[in-house]
């Protein structure tokens, strides 16, 4: 299979879009532009006249194969036109084109080539020549007609290398932003993947928690429920031996997610019960609100709460100019609903929490942070939305599910 990527050589360059338009209004330039001049010709120079007048434009379809030579012969049947017709612009169209093409495709020196030979050919035979070869008093080359040629033929090649130039500049720019897309999309399942280990430590720190108690209470009884001799030590003792192998096994298969310098938790589990002490070291002032009937949560639940508000504010301390921000608890029926708001801007391009994204291309909740929150809450079954609000600010909203978990409770 061919490699259209390869850079061809100047005869075969690439594609830069191909259509009608160009040939056709050539075509219409060339025909109703010098018809009356054609139709007064006598036969059967009329007859050679329209098919020079077709030749050009309608080799304009092969441009995009073979430029340089759609530019030789669109030039040629030129130069033999100008040999019938009074100089005018109007049958030097469909060379303008191919010339405008050939540089374009980023054959500019071999078209300039081209070009400067079919311009020599032209000068010589109508404006040097002319009595020798019979041409037409009316259709001699003035000094005017001459340097307009030469400064048509110049415009054409600097519109070619322009529109290089900027077909260059789209490729480079949609390349570039290719590469900041597929780099945003790594960071984000970077954030995702971080989350999930930390997830990961929480649920190793709450299964160590339950099973290290299991593990103590099986212990006590085995000295203190000395009515049932044999039966409850028997079951004693194998509550002791399974839960210290699970323990065992635990640690040894999540292990691994706790870095080796980081120590085994020795504080309470962390959930919204523990807010105050959070909103009191933000390093702002933080209003806190409750909405609804506060209950008990799951622990999952109370957990990613917790973690989602952290966040936030960590995010608006180090990213956001912001003087104060907003807590919303909301206890719905069936889900807790989180709102974390800030007055400021965002004061990196990618600010959590902060204000808007700054970058041309980002959409709101692309930057650090919020890939991790709404992995979190996704995993719970909820949803989380960031970005900057109309009357300024930046919002953090998150609807975490909580009736799946509480239908069993008594």
């Amino acid at each position: 299979m061919r490699d259209h990527r390869r850079y061809p050589g100047p005869w075969r360059p690439p594609r830069h879009g191909s259509g009608p338009g160009a040939l056709i209004g050539a075509l219409c330039f060339h025909v109703f532009g010098n018809r009356a001049e054609a139709a007064a010709l006598p036969q059967p120079t009329q007859a050679v006249a329209w098919v020079l007048l077709l030749i050009g434009p309608l080799a304009l379809a092969w441009r995009r194969k073979a430029p340089l030579a759609v530019l030789a012969v669109a030039g040629a049947a030129t130069i033999g036109l100008a040999t019938l017709f009074p100089p005018s612009w109007a049958y030097a169209v469909a060379p303008a084109v191919a010339l405008f093409t050939a540089v374009r495709a980023g054959c500019g020196r071999p078209a300039g080539a081209v070009a400067a030979g079919l311009y020599a050919a032209y000068v010589a035979v109508i404006g040097i020549f002319p009595e020798r070869l019979g041409i037409a008093e009316a259709a001699r080359l003035g000094v005017r007609d001459a340097v307009l040629a030469a400064l048509g033929l110049g415009l054409a090649m600097v519109l070619g290398n322009a529109a290089r130039s900027r077909a260059a500049y789209i490729a480079e720019m949609t390349k570039v932003n290719a590469e900041r897309a597929r780099a945003r999309q790594e960071q984000e399942r970077r954030q995702a993947s971080d989350e999930r280990l930390r997830i990961a430590r929480e649920l190793h720190d709450v299964l160590g928690h339950h099973l290290s108690l299991i593990n103590v209470q099986a212990g006590v009884g085995l000295h203190l429920m000395d009515n049932r001799p044999e039966q409850a030590r028997e079951a004693l003792t194998a509550i002791k031996t399974a839960s210290a192998e699970a323990l065992r096994e635990v640690r040894a298969v999540l292990g691994v997610l706790r870095p080796e310098e980081e120590a085994a938790p020795r504080q309470p589990a962390l959930g919204l019960d523990r807010l105050e002490d959070l909103t009191a070291d933000a390093g702002l002032p933080v209003s806190t609100t409750t909405a609804g009937q506060r209950r008990p949560l799951p622990a999952e639940v109370d957990r990613a709460a917790y973690r989602i508000v952290q966040e936030a504010l960590t995010n608006v301390r180090r990213h956001a100019a912001a003087g104060s921000a907003e807590v919303a608890i909301e206890y719905a029926p069936a889900e807790l609903r989180l709102r974390i708001r800030n007055d400021g801007t965002a004061a990196e391009p990618d600010a959590v929490g902060g204000g808007p994204d700054t970058r041309a291309g980002s959409g709101a909740g692309s930057g650090s942070g919020i890939a991790g929150m709404r992995a979190r809450a996704e995993s719970l079954g909820g949803t989380l939305s960031a970005g900057p609000l109309p009357e300024g600010g930046y919002l953090v909203a998150a609807t975490l599910p909580t009736a799946a978990a509480t239908e069993g409770e008594p």
